[in-house]
């Protein structure tokens, strides 16, 4: 599993960017899942990071599933209209 830091903003973005499509690179799993429950400063560069490693997940046939998603990033990708392409599989089993 994949994990998001603790802080997410546009400065720390492409460093983490960087890591997750590392970890991506080397998933062997069918479902790739990104674990947010630790992510508790973040802005929009939060989604951008998800939809990019979203992005690489479907180039390799791969669907991303967010892991304990703060309720503010959900809100956050509510009011960008991404919600349904970032799956929150805690909000799933709740």
């Amino acid at each position: 599993m994949l994990a998001l830091p603790e802080v997410l903003t546009l400065s720390q973005a492409n460093a983490c960017l960087g890591r997750l499509v590392q970890g991506l690179s080397v998933d062997a799993t069918p479902i790739v899942v990104v674990d947010a429950a630790r992510l508790r400063t973040f802005d929009s560069a939060a989604l951008a990071v998800l939809m990019e490693c979203r992005r690489v997940a479907a180039a390799d046939r791969k669907p991303l599933q967010i892991h304990g998603m703060p309720s503010r990033l959900r809100e956050l990708a509510m009011l960008y209209g991404v919600s349904d392409l970032l799956p929150d599989s805690t909000a799933l089993v709740a």
